[in-house]
């Protein structure tokens, strides 16, 4: 997003049970606020953004969280760093794999550098 600030995107894998996905999506919005999160529009800048993308394959429209993440497929930045954590990961709605999804985005495009002399 043009003006936003560089940010570093990254990924963690959860080994164990999840009771309640809507449980483990507040306790990363808590994490998120006591880093100092603030929300003042739809899509702002973020200091922290924790997302759920999968949990072990569940589909489900509602209520929050979506599952899978409805919009990681979509996103280089979420997929390349899942594939550090989970090359084999198979998208459960889609049925594709993390590498065919990765193929099929654009081509990242990058701000021009200035050149150094």
């Amino acid at each position: 997003m043009p003006g936003a600030p560089d940010f570093v995107n990254g990924v963690a894998r959860l080994e164990g049970a999840v009771d309640d996905p809507a449980h483990l999506l507040a306790a990363l919005h808590a994490i998120e606020d006591r880093a100092g999160r603030q929300r003042p529009y739809p899509n702002a800048p973020r200091s922290l953004d924790l997302d759920l993308i999968d949990l072990d394959g569940l589909c489900r429209d509602g209520p929050d969280p979506i599952l899978p993440h409805p919009r990681a497929h979509l996103r280089r930045f979420v997929l390349e760093p899942l594939r550090d954590v989970a090359p084999h990961w198979v998208h459960p709605g889609l049925g594709r794999t993390l590498a065919s999804l990765i193929a099929d985005l654009p081509p990242e495009t990058m701000p021009p550098q200035p050149i150094l002399s």
